[in-house]
């Protein structure tokens, strides 16, 4: 008996204790960390929460009297620099405790105002120009014995890795990541201490220009955070007598050019092993004056997964054309380099063309007036003849091919493998049903996001490679489900912060290397501070606090979330589209809520006809003058509703009643103004477009009584298009949720199935292993168009969750507190399973269909209450634990 109450007692424990920071071999906090865990089912309902922690030793104690586990205030006294600390909890039951849960661990970094390091710089005693530069060794020797503990903590401008007596030091990649280093810089820590010994040892950073010195963007601009790199770093030693000792980057510190000739993140990495790095001379010290230093709260970017080649061909005597079956962000790693001064050139894309070269030109950049820009991804390596191991950190490459060029030497296929390079997010979600092409499709666009979550959320990890704003706002409510993408999205939403224009605007990308908040007169700025780009600075964070239960992300981004909607509002208020002014010199009165007078990218990218040769009637490219000045204000208007109603919601959960009460009246006038411009009798809008009905029903534009009339209207479109979808970059991703949630779910499932273009499965049909930039990322020729990994259309997947699989949170609900399971069987599915780890535990559910009727089985965890309805319309309440019900394939 006593054992059977201990281990019931145990199952109660609290689990998945973890801080809202990130970190590399353990997780580094601020001063005050956050602090959450899941409470299992069988810790029944529960009252009050028992902290216990202990720092550096010294062990305390608090409680919490409520029912709360999501991001708990640090109890204590703050943190100071290199604290340690563990900690557990566990709750008050209606039986008396849970069992206390497993003991979680982290440390305080090391926080900005003791850090006593001197900013020391490379000596460049040449400058080849941007991509061409190499890496500089940044180094100290020093003495020591007797070791114990041992931490390193280190940032810089540039890209760096640090090395102890010729052994890597941690696991991350790309260090120190990509923010906007006007205002922000991360530091990374590690323990250190296997790697020292007794007597002599050598530290060494191994510095590029990385994010801060390199190039940026589609047509290799110079990033604009500064001109000189930097490197700064601590190393804390404590000896076996109690003594404590630091090691610091200073004057004593020496700079040789390191073996790797050229680095640049764009285009790539150049290592000779031959090459004379000269001697050492002292760093330049002060040359800089960096941003105060802080902690991620993402998890680092890492090799996640090693890949050998699927295939190999050998298409000249001395070229190979490696295919490693998956579009993916990373590098290759050569273990055999061949004979001392062999040289080995490595060509990276996404495509091979039909003579089984490889192909980039797709992704060549071209601007009216301006030379063309040739895509390069491109590696070398001079083989030192000894055991040396290629595998260029400084740079980072979009491929799936590579072209490998050896001349002189045998090369041997085996010795090349991928290596995956993204941040290391933790996976939340699982979808499967009984249709392969489907579950094929879900793992396409789950790649397409991985190889577009390296440190930031690119565009495309190839010709652009920046963090559009757009871009995430679409794809963020899948991301969140599919992985835990809070530290993440944080981290990115602090960059966005940092580029705000002073007048309020967002700019298209963040961390913005162009520095367009300081070049107010070039001609990209004229082009930010669109809808649908801008609002993501309102979505997201409304998105990560629903998701998650995260108050704090809203709070962190109130500011700017006020600044960018008074801005657009202040837009709509004085700025006229032409088409206004000719139809009336004096504006209506509900004009002045229509954003339509400044610049608006506008759905972007629907599919366009094609001329009676093949050609693409592409209204941009044609016409960009009208498309211009186009009126786009039905998008502008719709996008500054939306994101006032959140501001006025998010006012109501920081508790400001006025603000709620000022944006919500805001948010009505907007809303009648777009109906009163673009709405029309029956649910008709303006615009007439497959767009413009799926973004008016998904953000509540229509009137209820007009609904109907205007989900009919979107059908009669999507069939007039012979059944294929029309809509662009801001709303696909909603349009196969608006037709099922307005009656049409049948036709949902017809364009989810659809095998010709514009549609997904043509992608998958032609084998994309990511989702493709253009419909016809790859055409009937053969020929690839644009960037072969765009993941925004791949938010489609998230129907498959939501209603596939049935899983949605309730409109009222945060965090998962409350949710429905409403399976929407089509498409010829007969099963579909999945899950999700919510804050509050793992949903599972799995759905079946044997003739007529349907069987649910699903796990509903502790903190959440669900309604499940079945495909026939019944409805049960489903209590914490497991769940299993059955009922019909359809009414009646």
């Amino acid at each position: 008996m006593t054992i059977a109450r201990n281990l019931e007692s145990l199952a109660s424990a609290p689990y998945d204790l973890r801080i809202d920071s990130g970190g590399d071999g353990f997780v580094v906090s601020g001063a005050a960390p956050r602090m959450s865990f899941v409470v299992p089912v069988e810790a029944g309902d529960w009252s009050g929460v028992e902290l216990e922690a202990t720092v550096d030793g010294k062990s305390l104690i608090a409680t919490v009297d409520s029912a709360e586990h999501l991001f708990l205030a640090w109890p204590w006294t703050p943190l100071s620099s290199g604290r340690r600390v563990q900690w557990r909890v566990r709750v008050q039951t209606a039986d008396g405790r849970s069992a206390w849960s497993e003991w979680a661990r982290f440390e305080c970094g090391l926080l900005d105002a003791d850090w006593s390091a001197e900013w020391i710089s490379p000596v460049e005693h040449e400058d080849p120009g941007y991509g061409a530069r190499g890496a500089h060794t940044l180094a100290r020797s020093f003495d020591a014995s007797e070791i114990v503990s041992a931490r390193l903590y280190s940032t810089a401008l540039g890209v760096y890795q640090a090395t102890i007596n010729g052994h890597r030091v941690g696991t991350a990649e790309l260090s120190p990541g990509s923010t906007s280093y006007d205002r922000t810089l991360h530091a990374q820590a590690a323990d250190v201490t296997a790697l020292l010994r007794d007597g002599g040892n050598t530290l060494e950073l191994e510095l590029s220009d990385g994010w801060y010195r390199g190039q940026v963007g589609a047509f290799r601009l110079p990033a604009g955070w500064g001109t000189t790199p930097a490197a700064r770093a601590e190393l804390h030693l404590v000896l076996s007598d109690g003594t404590r000792s630091i090691i610091r980057t200073d004057g004593a510190w020496t700079s040789a050019p390191s073996t790797v000739i050229r680095a640049d993140l764009m285009d790539g990495q150049t290592t000779d092993f031959l090459a004379d790095t000269g001697s050492p001379e002292p760093v330049i010290v002060g040359a800089v004056d960096g941003p105060p230093v802080s902690w991620s709260p993402a998890p680092p970017v890492r090799v996640v997964e090693t890949r050998d080649a699927v295939n190999a061909a050998r298409i000249a005597d001395d070229v190979w054309v490696l295919d490693f079956g998956q579009n993916a962000s990373g590098w290759i790693r050569l273990t055999d380099l061949g004979p001392v001064g062999t040289r080995t050139v490595i060509d990276y894309g996404e495509h091979v063309g039909p003579d089984g070269d490889l192909d980039t030109s797709h992704l060549d950049s071209t601007k009216p007036g301006e030379p063309d820009v040739v895509f390069v991804q491109h590696d070398e390596v001079v083989s030192a003849g000894g055991d040396e191991v290629f595998e260029p950190r400084h740079t980072v490459h979009g491929f799936q091919f590579a072209r490998v060029r050896r001349e002189g030497a045998p090369f041997d296929v085996s010795s090349a493998q991928m290596r995956i390079v993204q941040t290391d997010l933790r996976r939340t979600a699982a979808f499967e049903s009984s249709d392969a092409a489907l579950n094929r499709l879900h793992e396409v666009a789950d790649w397409s996001f991985r190889g577009n979550a390296v440190d930031v959320p690119t565009d495309c990890p190839t010709r652009e490679r920046l963090a559009w704003t757009g871009d995430y706002q679409v794809f963020a409510p899948t991301a969140a489900r599919l992985y835990d993408v809070l530290g993440f999205t944080r981290k990115w939403l602090q960059s966005v912060r940092d580029d705000q224009l002073d007048d309020g605007r967002i700019a298209n990308f963040s961390p913005d290397g162009r520095r367009i908040k300081r070049h107010l007169d070039d001609q990209f700025a004229m082009m930010t501070g669109s809808s649908g780009w801008g609002d993501a600075i309102t979505f997201v964070p409304w998105e990560m606090y629903t998701a998650y239960g995260d108050a704090g992300v809203l709070a962190e981004n109130w500011d700017a979330m006020v600044r960018w909607v008074d801005w657009a509002r202040g837009a709509a208020r004085t700025a006229r589209h032409h088409s206004r002014v000719e139809r009336s010199a004096e504006p209506l009165p509900h004009e002045e809520y229509l954003w339509d007078g400044t610049f608006h990218w506008g759905e972007w990218t629907e599919p366009v006809p094609k001329a009676e040769d093949g050609s693409r009637l592409d209204p941009i490219k044609t016409n960009p003058m009208a498309w211009f000045m186009a009126d786009k204000g039905e998008v502008g208007t719709a996008y500054l509703h939306r994101s006032t109603r959140i501001l006025a919601d998010a006012a109501v959960v920081l508790g400001r009643p006025e603000d709620a009460a000022r944006y919500a009246d805001d948010a009505d006038r907007i809303l009648e103004a777009w109906r009163t411009e673009y709405l029309r009798e029956g649910g008709r809008t303006a615009q007439d477009t497959q767009a413009a009905y799926v973004r008016a029903l998904s953000f509540g534009l229509i009137p209820e009584a007009q609904r109907a009339g205007a989900g009919e209207r979107l059908v009669e479109l999507v069939h007039e298009a012979g059944t294929h979808l029309g809509t662009g970059f801001l709303s696909t991703g909603d349009l196969l949720p608006v037709l099922a949630d307005n009656g049409h779910a049948d036709l949902a499932y017809e364009l989810l199935f659809q095998r010709s273009a514009p549609s997904w499965m043509y992608m998958i049909d032609r084998g994309a292993t990511t989702i493709w930039e253009d419909w016809e990322g790859i055409d009937d020729e053969g020929v690839a168009h644009e960037s072969l990994n765009h993941y925004s259309k791949g938010a489609v997947i998230r129907f498959l969750h939501t209603h596939t699989l049935g899983l949605r949170q309730d409109a009222d609900s945060v965090a998962w507190e409350s949710f429905t399971i409403a399976p929407l069987p089509g498409g010829g599915l007969t099963w579909a399973k999945g899950h999700l780890d919510t804050p509050q535990g793992r949903v599972r559910v799995e759905w079946r269909t044997e003739g007529d009727e349907f069987h649910l089985d699903a796990d509903i965890p502790a903190g959440s209450t669900a309604t499940v309805v079945f495909p026939d319309g019944s409805t049960r309440t489903a209590i914490p634990g497991f769940f299993s019900g059955r009922g019909r394939v359809a009414a009646g």
